[in-house]
């Protein structure tokens, strides 16, 4: 149950696996919260047609939506445009959100849009951070009646290409579900099409049976979009994979990152299952993103 903006702890112990979690040290924090001391913008929602603003940070965020045959429905989305890069032809670090959440966490919640603005200030080669809706509780893989994974591919990625963004080959960069997802979507393209990965605190798990409430149909679901048995599609891509060590998914991190070779970026370091631990990795986060993505053309 979501209440003015915040999950109970029930709500958060079942989608996130049960009381195993919370035994690991995993706290009652939301998937997006807002993190005290960060200013919140004044962006306002999509209405449909594509709109313009620019925050403080002077990051211009387009935003807008599109009816999507592939989630049966109308899906919002954003694109982030650092300072004095407005009309350029940029690469792309297209993210996918966390359960519970939508487009617009990106600027709301993590406020990538200040950390965009201040990675190419300080020299990191130029490149947009694109968001689009992927279902509440979808974990970005084809079920029954959703395919999040085909449109990302086939619905949102040209659309992006008509904003002048380069789509050719993209970053992919998500946090908790969305985690999943990046994971999922860059062993299913590959190197060919993916630069670089940054999983923050991914939502997964070694059996079916231990995996959150509504993220899998069932088994059989559960197999055809197994992460495990396809990390060799990994080789090729950058990756950086972060969790925070108090956080309930942080053993299982551990174990992802000693089956990917080399070794990702990123770590385990102090921290939970909260906007304060994204928030904190996410200057080292859009870096290693934009390292990796100069150059892309």
């Amino acid at each position: 149950m979501i209440t003015n903006g915040t999950v109970t702890r029930r709500a958060l112990l079942a989608g996130l696996g049960g009381a195993g979690l919370a035994a690991l040290g995993l706290t009652a924090a939301g998937c997006t919260p807002a993190v005290p001391g960060v200013p919140q913008d004044s962006t306002p929602p999509v209405t449909g047609d594509a709109v313009t603003t620019t925050t403080s940070s002077a990051t211009t965020i387009t935003t807008g939506s599109f009816e999507s045959t592939r989630l049966g429905g109308i899906a919002g989305w954003a694109v982030l445009r650092p300072p004095g890069h407005v009309r350029d032809r940029l690469p792309v670090l297209v993210a996918l959100h966390c359960r519970g959440a939508d487009h617009s966490a990106v600027y709301r919640s993590l406020h990538l849009d200040q950390y965009l603005a201040d990675a190419v200030r300080s020299g990191v080669p130029p490149f947009a951070i694109a968001s689009v809706d992927g279902g509440e509780s979808s974990y970005w893989h084809p079920r029954r009646g959703t395919d999040p994974t085909g449109m990302v591919v086939h619905e949102f990625l040209p659309l992006l290409a008509r904003h002048n963004l380069v789509t050719s080959r993209i970053g992919l960069y998500g946090w908790s579900m969305g985690a999943y997802g990046v994971l999922y979507l860059a062993e299913r393209l590959g190197a060919r099409r993916v630069a670089v990965t940054i999983a923050e605190s991914p939502a997964i798990w070694h059996h079916s049976w231990q995996s959150a409430a509504g993220a899998f149909d069932d088994a059989a679901d559960w197999r055809r979009h197994d992460i495990w048995p396809h990390l060799d599609r990994l080789r090729g891509i950058a990756m950086r994979i972060d969790c925070g060590a108090s956080d309930g998914f942080a053993p299982i991190t551990r174990y992802l990152r000693s089956r990917i070779h080399p070794t990702p970026a990123g770590g385990i370091e102090a921290g939970n299952h909260d906007g304060q631990f994204w928030n904190s990795q996410a200057p080292a986060a859009l870096r290693f993103a934009g390292r990796h993505l100069a150059g892309v053309h």
